[in-house]
């Protein structure tokens, strides 16, 4: 499994929400490239970044960030938040983007995931955020009846390089993931899953790592930056 350390950006910031809250943004770091060359040199393999202002625009906001990011940095980084076109994800990747993770559009455009992914294969993920199995988009602002894994299972043959799944009422509340979900959804398609949202110990990531399921990997973010969990004991759990 791959640890995924998250650099969430609002305003050029590395913050953290809780519950998906724009308003409830605690500030880690005012330099979000520093930050990520911290993880880099603690051993992190993989960077998840997500624009949250992008997220709620529609297009890119903090791409000065991601840019340093990706210039600083020699490991693969994936991007979410307001990549709604092919021109957009185009852009991103010819910046040396890894892969770039579609979220919303995934639910109000599927035909855009299916070209993106033929295009650029390997390179398109996935992000599926939920609440009470109920697929939400735009920056989690606005919930719709589709179902988890429904969403998942229609992109099993558009060759998606993984499933971002978040559990919304998880994620930065720092009171664990949610393992059956997350276990019942990578069991249910062929896609690989990661698994986003509350992961804030170690003990989590042994969880998911047993959960039953092969999960590709786990987003951490305001347990790495409290220090709750600490990233050579997590790297080295997860690759045990």
């Amino acid at each position: 499994m791959i640890l995924y350390p998250a650099i969430d950006l609002k305003d050029g910031n590395a913050v953290r929400l809780y519950k998906g809250d724009m308003e409830k943004a605690t500030v880690f770091n005012d330099d979000p490239a520093a930050q990520a060359r911290a993880f880099v040199e603690a051993g992190c393999e993989w960077l998840h970044l997500v624009d949250l202002n992008g997220a709620f625009a529609g297009e890119p906001v903090n791409a000065a960030p991601v840019e340093a990011i990706l210039r600083e940095c020699k490991v693969p980084a994936q991007l979410g938040g307001g990549i709604r076109d092919m021109k957009t994800i185009e852009t991103w990747l010819d910046k040396g983007l890894a892969r770039v993770i579609l979220g919303t559009v995934a639910v109000e455009n599927p035909a855009l995931v299916r070209e993106a992914a033929a295009a650029f294969p390997g390179k398109v993920a996935v992000g599926i955020d939920a609440r009470n199995g109920r697929v939400a988009t735009r920056g989690w602002a606005e919930e719709t009846d589709v179902m988890v894994t429904d969403l998942a299972k229609s992109f099993e043959d558009a060759g998606v390089a993984a499933i971002i799944y978040t559990d919304i009422n998880r994620d930065g509340a720092m009171q664990g993931p949610n393992v059956e979900a997350t276990a019942a959804l990578a069991n249910a398609v062929s896609i690989p899953v990661i698994a986003s949202g509350g992961v804030s110990s170690i003990a989590d990531l042994q969880a998911l790592k047993d959960c039953g399921a092969a999960l590709n990997g786990a987003i951490s973010g305001r347990a790495l930056y409290d220090g709750a969990i600490d990233l050579a004991e997590a790297l080295a759990v997860l690759k045990g």
